[in-house]
C-alpha cells in the first residue's frame, strides 16, 4: 500500500473513529441531562464538538487510535463522559437508560451508514469488491474519482466500526455499558446491591479482560455476519 493511500484510508478511519466515539459520549451526557444529571454537561461534553471530548481523553482520543492504525491498519480507543455517581446510585434505572444511550448511538450510525451502501450500490454508485479482503474496503466506488472512493471507505469504516462499538459495549461486563442493563430489571435493593458489586475494586479489569477474550473469539463471526447483511448470498 502506498503512502498516499495509507494516509488516504487513515484520514477516513480517523474522520469515523472520532465522529462515532464523540456522539456514543455526547449520548451519555444528553440522555443524562435530561434524567437529571448535569456532569457532562457542565464538563461541556452534551456536544458533537470533539474538542471537549478530546481535552477530556486525549491519549484514547489521539494518541491510541493513530498508533493502533499505524501498527495493525484499524483504530481503537476511547473516551469518557463523567456522571455523579450519587446520582447514579440513587437512580440506578436511569443510570441504565444513561449507559445504554452510547451503544444506541453507535446502532444509529452503523444502520445509517448500511442505508447509504444499499442505497449507492443501488443507484450505481458503488459496487461490491471483487475480493472483500479488510474492512475498511466493504464496499468500492462505482467511479473512484473524485470523493467517490473516499465515500467508499469511509462508509464501510463507518458501518462495521459503529457495528464493532455496538456490540463490544452490550457485553453485559463491567465496566461496559452492556453491564448496566440489568439495572432496568432489578429491584432497589438489587439494584443497589449490583452496584456496589460493579464498584468494587479489580471488577472493571477482569471483565475488560473477559470481555475483550470473549470478543475477539466472535470477532470473525461477526466480520461474515456484516458481510452477508450488505450483499446477501454474494459472498
Amino acid at each position: 500500500m502506498s503512502a498516499e493511500t495509507n494516509l488516504f484510508n487513515g484520514a477516513a478511519w480517523y474522520l469515523a473513529f472520532l465522529f462515532s466515539t464523540t456522539l456514543h459520549e455526547a449520548s451519555h451526557a444528553l440522555v443524562a441531562l435530561r434524567l437529571g444529571d448535569d456532569t457532562a454537561h457542565r464538563g461541556g461534553q452534551v456536544t458533537l464538538d470533539p474538542i471537549p471530548h478530546i481535552r477530556r481523553e486525549p491519549f484514547g482520543m489521539v494518541i491510541v487510535p493513530i498508533l493502533s492504525y499505524i501498527m495493525g491498519g484499524w483504530m481503537i480507543g476511547w473516551a469518557s463522559a463523567p456522571y455523579d455517581p450519587d446520582w447514579a446510585r440513587r437512580n440506578p434505572r436511569r443510570a441504565a437508560l444513561m449507559a445504554l444511550a452510547g451503544p444506541a448511538a453507535n446502532l444509529l450510525l452503523c444502520l445509517a451508514a448500511f442505508v447509504l451502501i444499499r442505497l449507492g450500490l443501488h443507484l450505481d454508485w458503488f459496487r461490491a469488491p471483487d475480493q472483500i479482503t479488510n474492512i475498511t474496503h466493504l464496499v468500492a466506488a462505482t467511479h473512484p474519482e473524485g470523493l467517490g472512493e473516499f465515500a467508499a471507505v469511509l462508509l464501510s469504516v463507518f458501518f462495521f466500526l459503529n457495528l464493532l462499538l455496538f456490540l463490544f459495549n452490550l457485553v453485559p461486563l463491567p465496566p461496559l455499558d452492556g453491564s448496566s442493563l440489568p439495572l432496568l430489571f432489578l429491584s432497589e435493593s438489587a439494584a443497589e446491591r449490583y452496584s456496589s458489586f460493579l464498584r468494587s475494586p479489580g471488577v472493571s479489569l477482569i471483565g475488560m479482560v473477559l470481555a475483550w477474550q470473549l470478543f475477539g473469539s466472535c470477532s470473525r463471526a461477526i466480520y461474515h455476519g456484516a458481510i452477508q447483511c450488505l450483499y446477501p448470498g454474494v459472498y
